[in-house]
């Protein structure tokens, strides 16, 4: 079909470009032969007058007109599926769809497995995949690519989103470790060794990294690691310390040796907030996935520290 001389199957070609950057991976995730793709290709760089692409190696390297294109090229192509092709009623029950959500290992330990429990009731063909945090979640939100975003929401960009559950910061370390035998000042918190998170390829640190090096303060990392469920273990046995959410370390303590103590700084709650494309904000698969991730957190009303146990594995001091 072409509509003002541009025959629309080539956005789909462009944009299946734009994410694959390669010819032969493009050409397979539209279902068309090499050939075919190559042909595609010449007749964009025809209707724009424009290379579009320039080859480094086996790989696509876009042009400023193929980058300018490409937005508006995807929302175009979203629009359609999302108010034309899928516009249809949701049937949870007899729905197969895969929902694609970035979140974090604390999130996928304290809250997310809720989730993977209750579709499995309510909707046994819906599948998940859970992603990592990504340097480039804006961009993957644009195009549509994920879902669902679940993150703290002072990192949450312009598309729609809306809090989840509030936590709070604790220090947490070994059992053994007398350091923590007694309230920890902020003086022994920055002197002791650290078990600390830096995320993604950006190695961005968490909201306690952030706070430090915004008043100008370093403290001893003697390990830095992927995710805060990767903290405990490495505390066990150690005189080190690390800053996880309150869940987070009360999930651990019920089976590794752990004491949980405040954390002898000002920091904020810590509020989770799951986020959304705009173009799925009408989604019906969408508004089923946000309703349940919304009762579901409702439950989990605000954390409290728990009074001190002398069960094995876990101990409190409260300030």
């Amino acid at each position: 079909m072409r509509f003002k001389g541009l025959d629309l199957n080539l956005l789909v070609a462009l944009d299946a470009l734009m994410a694959e950057r390669n010819l032969t991976a493009a050409a397979r995730s539209i279902n068309l032969s090499q050939p075919a793709m190559s042909a595609a290709v010449a007749r964009l760089r025809t209707y724009f007058r424009d290379e579009l692409f320039t080859m480094a190696g086996r790989e696509f390297i876009p042009t400023p007109r193929a980058e300018g294109l490409a937005s508006a090229v995807r929302e175009a192509l979203l629009h359609i599926q999302l108010s034309i092709v899928s516009r249809q009623p949701f049937n949870p029950a007899q729905s197969d769809r895969c929902f694609r959500i970035i979140l974090s290992d604390y999130v996928t330990l304290v809250f997310f497995e809720k989730i993977v429990e209750r579709a499995a009731q309510e909707a046994p063909g819906v599948s998940f995949d859970c992603l990592p945090l990504a340097d480039d979640f804006e961009e993957l939100l644009r195009r549509g690519d994920i879902d669902f975003l679940i993150m703290p929401d002072v990192f949450m960009s312009t598309h729609p989103h809306t809090a989840l559950f509030e936590d709070k910061f604790v220090c947490v370390g070994c059992r053994t470790n007398e350091q923590l035998s007694e309230p920890l000042t902020f003086e022994r918190y920055m002197s002791m060794g650290h078990v600390a998170v830096k995320f993604g390829n950006m190695r961005r640190p968490t909201i306690e990294g952030w706070y430090l090096r915004e008043h100008g303060l370093k403290r001893r990392v003697e390990v830095v690691v992927q995710g805060f469920s990767m903290i405990p273990p490495m505390l066990v046995g150690t005189e080190r310390i690390g800053t996880v959410p309150l869940r987070l370390a009360q999930h651990f303590a019920k089976t590794m040796p752990l004491r949980i103590v405040e954390l002898p700084l000002p920091l904020p709650p810590l509020t989770e907030a799951v986020q959304w494309p705009a173009l799925h904000d009408s989604d019906p698969a969408s508004l089923w996935m946000r309703e349940m991730l919304f009762q579901e957190a409702s439950r989990m009303g605000l954390p409290r520290a728990p009074e001190p146990l002398e069960a094995p594995g876990f101990d409190l001091v409260v300030q």
